[in-house]
C-alpha cells in the first residue's frame, strides 16, 4: 500500500450486497482514508444517480463526497452532453438514470419516436410498457447506448439479472445492436475516475468483485488490482482465469485490504 496513492472501489459485491453492508467494509474504507489515500467509488450502477448512491453510503456510515462517486449513469450523461449536446434521449431504466441525465442537462425526448438515442440501464421495476416504449424508440431510428452490459450483479438474495437482460430484449426485437457501452471496463469509466483522483494509473489500486469489469479495467490501464470474493466471483473460479484476467491479489473481502494477509498474490 505504500506505493499506492489512489484507490478505485467498486460498490455492489464489494461494499454492499443489496441493502446489506458487507461486514466491516466501512472500516476498510476508513482505514484507506487514514492512510491518506485518494478514493473514488466506481460502479456500473446505471439506474442510480450520485445523490442516491451518496445516501446509500451515508446510511452505511461511509463518508464520501458526491464528486468521489463515478457511476455508469454519470459517465453516460457526460458522454452525451460532450458529444451530442442537442440530442434527445429516451431511457429504459430506473429514475436514477433520468436524474443524472437531467443534472448534465441532457434533453429527454417527450415521446420515444422523437429520440435520437435510447439509453439502456438496469430497470428493477420494468413493465411490458417500458419495454415497448424502448422498442418504439429504436424502431423509429434511435441509436442504442448501454450504461453497461453486465449479465448479473450481487444482492442480498444472491445474483440478480443485470443490464445485459434489458439489452438482449431490445436487440432481439429490433435486430439492432448497442453502439457504445459506457461502464466498466471502458475507457470512459477509467478516465473519469483518474480525472477525479488526479493520480497516475501505476499508482492506483482497483478493488472489486468482477473479473470482467473491475479487474479487466485495472489491468488495461496498468493499475494494481485486488479481487474480492464477496460478490460475483468465487474462489472455485480462480483456476479458470486466463493470464490477462488474473488480479494481483485475491482477498476474501475488502476488509482484508488492511493487511492483505489472507490474499493470494499471483
Amino acid at each position: 500500500m505504500e506505493k499506492i496513492e489512489g484507490v478505485l472501489i467498486d460498490l455492489d459485491g464489494t461494499i454492499w450486497r443489496g441493502n446489506e453492508l458487507i461486514p466491516q467494509a466501512d472500516e476498510a474504507v476508513a482505514y484507506l482514508r487514514s492512510l491518506g489515500k485518494r478514493l473514488v467509488f466506481v460502479s456500473n450502477r446505471g439506474n442510480w444517480s450520485r445523490r442516491m448512491c451518496h445516501e446509500q453510503l451515508r446510511r452505511f456510515g461511509i463518508a464520501a463526497a458526491e464528486e468521489e462517486i463515478i457511476l455508469s449513469s454519470t459517465v453516460t450523461a457526460q458522454f452525451l452532453r460532450a458529444h451530442y449536446p442537442l440530442c434527445q434521449v429516451w431511457t429504459l431504466g430506473d429514475e436514477g438514470l433520468h436524474e443524472e441525465l437531467q443534472h448534465y442537462q441532457v434533453p429527454l425526448a417527450p415521446v420515444p419516436e422523437e429520440a435520437d438515442f435510447l439509453v439502456i440501464t438496469l430497470h428493477e421495476t420494468m413493465t411490458y410498457r417500458d419495454l415497448d416504449l424502448a422498442f418504439r424508440a429504436v424502431h423509429h431510428g434511435a441509436r442504442m447506448i448501454a450504461t453497461n452490459i453486465d449479465k448479473m450483479f450481487p444482492n442480498e438474495h444472491g445474483n440478480a439479472i443485470d443490464v445485459a437482460g434489458m439489452v438482449g430484449a431490445i436487440e432481439a426485437a429490433t435486430a439492432r445492436k448497442v453502439e457504445v457501452v459506457l461502464g466498466k471496463p471502458s475507457c470512459f469509466m477509467a478516465e473519469a475516475a483518474l480525472r477525479q483522483l488526479k493520480v497516475p494509473p501505476d499508482l492506483c489500486l482497483v478493488i472489486g468483485d468482477s473479473v470482467q469489469s473491475d479487474i479487466r479495467m485495472g489491468r488495461m490501464y496498468g493499475m494494481k488490482t485486488a479481487l474480492v470474493l464477496t460478490g460475483n466471483t468465487k474462489r472455485s473460479q480462480l483456476d479458470m482465469l486466463r493470464e490477462k484476467e488474473r488480479p494481483d491479489y485475491v482477498i476474501d473481502s475488502i476488509y482484508d485490504i488492511i493487511g492483505l494477509g489472507k490474499g493470494v498474490m499471483w
